[in-house]
């Protein structure tokens, strides 16, 4: 039910088939800031770079179970890690703005060197996956960093109402991401990302889009990446994304595969693809690892997290809708 509660924020607008952030539109920040402009943003209303100079260490846990950690899917490294970090980390229960930033960077950084295999520091958060995916590739860094402003918040999704639930407990902000988390882990919000890849895995060659996307829709099956309930009209998000892709000096052969099957549906069924769509579109084109595009998701958007924390906080008030009861009725 959308709407279900409501509940008042700076943050985020979705109004008109665009998306803004504390009034800036999204297709302007993409020009003129960088991710850590944008966390600024939500976290202080400023823009400008916004993440404290702390760089954490990665808890005692990780040097324990490093070996295995590659080969868990992303979202659970990042659990069993920020788990972890949660119980070591005193400084999780200064729940003043300034702690909760000065925690939020940590957590930022140190899930951004879980991606990529390194140990945390106080690089920009695209360079440092530029560097741990794709060094050669001089357009990546520019791509990242736009996948991660559009991510970075979208208001009151499921995960993100999640958090502002946890928060309203006063419960930390290492508690609050690894709920956002959790919630991203389902197959209708972080899980859709995991859909659109086997789509694109099941189209190896242009030419088969068509015959996979009819077969998908004669089994009655429901064709991943595609629409959005806030956007009657597209994704913003999506076509800025695609539109960066489509400017790079040369396309590969995962462009043509997404170009194809973009085509394909908007003739079969007139539905444009989503930022779900986007984001494996550029994972491919990139080259990048398998995972990493539901990583971008969950790492801009634990940005977003932070700030919605940082109000939730403020608010001071606890998070507790009534539920209509339509049971049997006592005698």
């Amino acid at each position: 039910h959308w709407g279900a509660p409501l509940l008042e924020s700076r943050l985020t607008l979705i109004r008109d088939g665009a998306l803004f952030y504390r009034g800036h539109p999204t297709a302007e920040l993409l020009d003129r800031a960088s991710f850590e402009d944008v966390v600024g943003l939500l976290w202080t209303g400023r823009l400008e770079p916004g993440l404290a100079s702390v760089v954490p260490r990665l808890p005692l846990l990780h040097e324990r179970v490093a070996d295995s950690l590659d080969r868990m899917p992303v979202l659970e490294r990042f659990q069993l890690v920020l788990s972890a970090k949660a119980a070591e980390d005193v400084s999780g229960f200064d729940l003043t703005a300034a702690g909760v930033r000065r925690v939020g960077t940590k957590i930022l950084r140190m899930l951004g060197a879980l991606t990529v295999g390194s140990t945390p520091t106080d690089l920009p958060l695209a360079r440092m996956l530029r560097a741990g995916w794709a060094p050669r590739d001089p357009d990546a860094h520019a791509l990242l960093d736009a996948a991660l402003i559009l991510w970075a918040d979208h208001e009151l999704n499921v995960s993100t109402f999640t958090v502002r639930c946890v928060v309203s407990a006063r419960a930390t902000p290492y508690a609050a991401v690894l709920a956002g988390l959790s919630a991203l882990s389902g197959g209708l919000h972080g899980g859709a990302t995991e859909q659109v890849e086997a789509l694109f895995d099941e189209v190896e060659r242009p030419h088969q889009a068509r015959p996979v996307l009819e077969a998908r829709l004669r089994r009655g099956e429901r064709i991943p990446g595609l629409g959005h309930s806030l956007y009657p009209d597209g994704d913003p998000r999506s076509r800025l994304l695609l539109d960066r892709l489509a400017a790079r000096r040369r396309e590969t052969p995962a462009d043509a595969i997404a170009q194809a099957i973009h085509r394909e549906c908007a003739e079969l069924i007139e539905q444009a693809p989503n930022i779900d769509f986007a984001t494996v579109a550029l994972r491919r084109a990139l080259g990048l690892p398998a995972g990493s595009a539901v990583a971008i998701f969950a790492l801009a958007r634990t940005a977003g997290w932070i700030a919605h924390a940082l109000e939730q906080y403020e608010s001071g008030r606890l998070i507790r809708p009534r539920a209509r009861y339509i049971g049997p009725l006592p005698d």
